[in-house]
């Protein structure tokens, strides 16, 4: 292992099979926490090849079990490298469904600022996310669609790596993120993958060559296992919906869903991702079948389908309100909304649903939007919600801000 870790800190490319007995070792206690601290501080900053991160992806997939799809069935999977707001995966996953594809997706649970896919579910009064593999692969067979919490036993190495990254400071490295993303897509046994890559001041990429890098690496390690895959390079300077928090970002996508929601950007990224995956699982005319499956309230049902076969039901989702009491938070000043600080948001969105699941924040205007002297910008909801907390958290310029596009590029 010592000669490993020289090797890489030189700027050398260990060859597979290191990279296998690395990972073994690793898991059998023969590689302790120091030596894999400076390995994996080796590979941040010397980098990896894209061979060597492929070579990683499959070490760390064979320390766990496999889920396997039978061959007639087409597997099609997104994944989002975290957002505040990011509800795309609630829609997306029963909208692509709704249009003929099959979608396998197992996430995760919330990091830092960011939501997790599974917390939301959990809101839903009675839904199981907690499923066996065979009940997984049984229910994306019969209704199209699943979203389930990754279990144990698939991919481990990836839990233990990733823990010892976060306590030495080697998350922002793109090869052991791609290796960590790419390793569990595997793993769930989805054939193909849509890959969404934030970027931006609430990201973890906060620059668009980083984000870039990211999503190339993404398509070219899933491509070296012969997993079709495409990336999109998306905004988070801002909250991506209007809603923050675990059960009222559920209530944001079931009105999406349902067609009453007015936020035309959040509606513009579910589309986008979801005409990827339609393109993946060849799905004619992808984009006219996506916005036609949303409006027509196709993909509701699927959504209601996809969680009564998880063991909740039409009327707990629709029987979901946000908290009666309601904080508001004013703007001091007119002007142009210049920043919004999706990261203490997010943070303060967290706090607040856990007393209450369905409170949060709910944020009424965008950046570059003209706002007046007492314009209201965010409300909380829930009794710890607080309007002193909320107004810290945008910023008014005398002059509109540059405009972002919301898809930076697409690999």
């Amino acid at each position: 292992m010592r000669r490993a870790i020289e090797e890489k800190r030189d700027g050398r490319v260990l060859l597979p099979e290191r990279w296998e007995a690395i990972v073994a070792g690793y898991l059998a206690g023969k590689v302790d926490d120091a030596q894999m601290a400076a390995m994996l501080m080796a590979a941040l900053w010397r980098g990896l090849s894209t061979q060597e991160t492929a070579s990683l992806t499959k070490a760390m997939v064979e320390s766990g079990e496999r889920i396997r799809f039978p061959d007639d069935t087409f597997v099609v999977d997104k994944h989002s490298s975290g957002g505040v707001s990011d509800i795309v995966s609630l829609v997306a996953v029963p909208l692509a469904a709704a249009c003929g594809a099959r979608v396998a997706k197992l996430s995760g649970r919330a990091l830092g600022h960011t939501g997790g896919t599974i917390d939301k579910l959990e809101t839903i009064p009675g839904l199981r996310t907690t499923l066996s593999v065979d009940a997984f692969v049984a229910q994306v067979q019969r209704i199209g669609c699943a979203i389930a919490a990754q279990t144990e036993r698939l991919v481990p190495a990836d839990k233990r790596l990733y823990a010892l990254r976060d306590r030495t400071g080697t998350v922002p490295s793109v090869g052991l993120i791609a290796a960590s993303i790419v390793s569990k897509k595997l793993a769930g046994g989805a054939h193909a993958y849509v890959f969404d890559v934030k970027c931006g001041s609430a990201a973890f990429m906060q620059n668009l060559p980083d984000a870039e890098a990211l999503a190339r690496e993404l398509v070219a390690v899933a491509r070296s296992f012969d997993r079709p895959a495409r990336a999109l390079v998306t905004e988070m300077s801002e909250p991506l919906g209007r809603s923050i928090g675990t059960g009222i970002e559920v209530i944001e996508a079931r009105e999406l869903l349902r067609g009453r929601s007015g936020d035309g950007r959040v509606r513009e990224a579910v589309l986008r991702i979801t005409a990827e995956m339609l393109v993946l699982a060849r799905i004619a005319a992808p984009e006219k079948a996506a916005a036609g499956a949303l409006d027509s309230g196709a993909a509701y049902e699927k959504f209601v389908e996809m969680i009564e076969a998880q063991g909740a039901s039409r009327a707990a989702l629709e029987g979901m309100r946000v908290p009666e009491r309601i904080e508001e938070a004013y703007a001091t000043r007119a002007g142009y909304v210049s920043g919004v600080d999706a990261v203490e948001l997010g943070n303060l969105s967290r706090a607040w649903s856990a007393r209450e699941a369905t409170a949060g924040i709910r944020v009424e205007v965008r950046i570059g939007d003209r706002v007046e002297r007492g314009t209201v910008l965010a409300r909380g909801f829930g009794s710890a919600a607080a309007a002193t907390a909320l107004e810290p958290a945008f910023e008014i310029a005398d002059a509109p801000p540059q405009a972002r596009p919301l898809v930076y590029a697409t690999f």
